[in-house]
């Protein structure tokens, strides 16, 4: 047996929001090596003259947009009573009951605007015990 062979390099599950009944979030893992990566693509070099060395630039907004494409792959429940908890938005003449669809851009408005969904989200991402089988998660899509 080959631990090469035993590793998965993505698996993705669905997560309860904790507090926010109803509002799942389908996660993907994401790797030491797939952390890096990602990392890597979001960093440039430029030389500086003072100092005479490569300096690494780190380009926040496309590192998250890259980690929320990466990680966040769907949800379900987010109402916007729901979202009003997580950030400011205009509720004004609008049924609060109505779900915000989910699709890259709103995911990516979400990570980088909500400081409390980006904790989880890191939280979450980050644990292996999140992407282990067991009997309460199947991949089918219900929340565990």
């Amino acid at each position: 047996m080959q631990l090469k062979k035993l590793m998965v390099d993505v698996k993705e599950v669905w997560i309860d929001f904790p507090g926010l009944s109803g509002f799942s979030v389908k996660v993907a893992n994401l790797s030491r090596k797939e952390l890096t990566n990602l990392r890597k693509r979001c960093t440039s070099q430029k030389f500086d003259r003072k100092t005479r060395q490569l300096t690494e630039t780190l380009d926040e907004e496309r590192f998250v947009t890259e980690f929320s494409s990466s990680v966040v792959k769907g949800w379900k429940g987010l109402t916007l009573e729901h979202l009003e908890t997580l950030l400011l938005i205009d509720t004004d003449g609008k049924d609060l009951s109505e779900e915000l669809p989910f699709n890259e851009e709103n995911a990516e408005v979400l990570v980088s605007s909500s400081t409390e969904f980006d904790t989880w989200l890191n939280e979450v991402v980050f644990d292996l015990d999140n992407f282990r089988s067991s009997p309460e998660r199947d991949s089918d899509g219900e929340a565990g």
